[in-house]
């Protein structure tokens, strides 16, 4: 579980049990062709554990949420979790070895993708559910209702920043059902080359916030001498020909005069959307508009456990109502792509699939990376070792419903029901595309700890263990961890369905109320910078 509380120095310190213990009271084996098992709680070395008509040695520390050897493994043979493989011995192992970095690696081996063998359409729920959102006038519901400043370029920021932070809660009074003017700064829209794929995915991720369902009018600021240029960004994405969408104020900093000017012209412009933002009322809606974005940040060897198959349910629920949830992080599918190719729609879709992860591929080789470096050294102190491991644990987010897309980074969203957005595993450049590509909430598990919020769109935070929530309660929303004490996982997902429908309603988020959500607009920056 989280942090120092459980280090091996902590476990060295413990005393080993005089008497054998069953495992099973101590371990969970996830799958009976598993040869490991997840320790439930620090065991010390010289622990005995009762297995199968035998004892298993502990012969060193091994931390709650880490891995216990089932049987003796050679150098070179798979190790299995989840009933996967998670990687391969380097180096022989024995029953009740601690099996972690020291001895566990990730080596090339071939996936069965059977595209679609066991995509099964989800059964409508009988019982039809509604949350209370903004309908916008080309019929996409929001979340939230917000008014967005976006500069083309980081040298723009600086004015947007200022803008934003002229709207302060008193400046806003007299439009209760505005939630605010956020500022979507970010460190991007030059350095590139004119024209070039880069550009025109930065240019799709701002378009995607602009015309996103949670904002309910947007003003653009510009430098006036940037690759991206403000006139290219509107007609590249076809921004003010996008339906339902009103007029989108568009200043340039060298047109108007200086900062000081632009500040004072982005202030009128935003005054001058506010009265129609304030106009939108929460109505009614069926709970087929959700669009949730499935995230998880911060990983531990519970995630995929507890929290990640806790919120998989709800992805199914929500699919059932007839809404959408978004996979994301493609390299967090990595070595668990076959699990979703298996669930696709159709053979274009999961090709489609496959073909990311193989871009991913070529992406890490070329820029000297490897997929494995990804999982960071927190998830790896939690208990995950591989890339294999982490992406299993992963993709339970996604529920058990039919793959039914596969979409590029801020691609709009054009299917319903359980659907993929490629981006990378840093969860803030993840989310952004998963927002800019039309999700309304994020949902977002966590092990280790995150205080992970989004502007637009509201994020809840479920920890994966009981003493991560206790420690951080005032950041986690829910608490995955009591499926360790029993709790059925289908009893924690429809705590989380019910959660995002509450929040989707407006309740605040744990995220919302410490005011996060800021800074973590993060476009992709893609390529060379120049």
């Amino acid at each position: 579980m989280p942090n120092a509380p459980d280090t091996a120095i902590n476990a060295l310190l413990e005393t080993a049990p005089a008497q054998p213990v069953d495992l099973e009271s101590v371990a969970i084996r996830l799958h009976p062709h598993d040869d490991v098992v997840i320790a439930k709680q620090t065991l010390a070395p010289g622990t005995r554990l009762r297995w199968d008509g035998a004892l298993l040695h502990v012969t060193r520390p091994v931390p709650a949420g880490h891995k216990v050897a089932l049987r003796p493994i050679a150098e070179g043979e798979p190790v299995r979790r989840y009933g996967q493989i998670i990687g391969f011995a380097t180096r022989s192992i024995a029953p009740g070895d601690h099996v972690h970095t020291q001895n566990l690696a990730v080596r090339e081996f071939s996936r069965d993708y059977a595209f679609g063998v066991d995509a099964v359409a989800a059964q409508p729920a009988t019982e039809r559910r509604t949350f209370e959102g903004f309908v916008r006038r080309d019929g996409r519901v929001g979340t939230r209702n917000y008014i967005a400043v976006i500069p083309s370029v980081n040298c723009s920021s600086g004015v947007v920043r200022h803008i934003m932070e002229h709207f302060t809660a008193d400046r806003l009074r007299d439009y209760p059902h505005v939630d605010g003017v956020i500022g979507l700064t970010h460190k991007s829209g030059c350095g590139s080359r004119y024209g070039s794929r880069e550009v025109a995915l930065l240019q799709r991720t701002l378009a995607g916030f602009a015309h996103h369902p949670c904002v309910a009018g947007a003003v653009i600021v510009g430098l006036g001498c940037e690759i991206n240029q403000v006139t290219d960004l509107v007609q590249n994405t076809g921004l003010l020909a996008a339906p339902g969408h009103g007029p989108i104020p568009l200043l340039v900093i060298q047109d108007v005069g200086g900062s000081r000017q632009t500040i004072e012209a982005g202030v009128k412009a935003v005054e001058a959307l506010l009265p129609e933002a304030e106009r939108c009322r929460r109505t009614t809606v069926p709970a087929s508009e959700l669009t949730v974005a499935l995230q998880c940040g911060g990983s531990d060897g519970w995630s995929g456990v507890t929290a990640n198959p806790a919120l998989g349910f709800a992805a199914d629920l929500i699919v059932r109502q007839g809404g959408t949830v978004a996979l994301g992080e493609t390299p967090e599918v990595y070595g668990a792509e076959h699990m979703l190719t298996r669930r696709a729609g159709s053979r274009a879709v999961g090709e489609k699939l496959v073909e990311r992860i193989h871009w991913w591929e070529d992406y890490t080789a070329r820029n000297n990376f490897e997929i494995d470096n990804n999982p960071s050294p927190g998830n790896k102190a939690g208990g995950l070792t591989t890339i294999y491991e982490k992406s299993l644990g992963a993709v339970a987010k996604g529920g058990t419903t039919p793959l039914n897309g596969v979409f590029e980074y801020a691609e709009p969203i054009t299917a319903r029901g359980f659907v993929h957005i490629d981006s990378p595993g840093y969860d803030p450049v993840s989310v952004t595309g998963q927002v800019a590509s039309g999700c309304n909430i994020v949902a977002f598990t966590t092990g280790r700890g995150s205080v992970f919020g989004f502007k637009p769109a509201p994020s809840i935070k479920i920890a994966t263990n009981a003493a991560l929530y206790q420690q951080m309660r005032d950041d986690m929303d829910i608490n995955a961890g009591r499926i360790l004490d029993g709790v059925s996982v289908e009893q924690v997902g429809q705590e989380i369905f019910e959660e995002l429908l509450a929040v989707a309603s407006g309740k605040a988020s744990k995220s919302e109320r410490n005011g996060m959500g800021d800074e973590e607009f993060n476009p992709w920056i893609l390529g060379a910078v120049l």
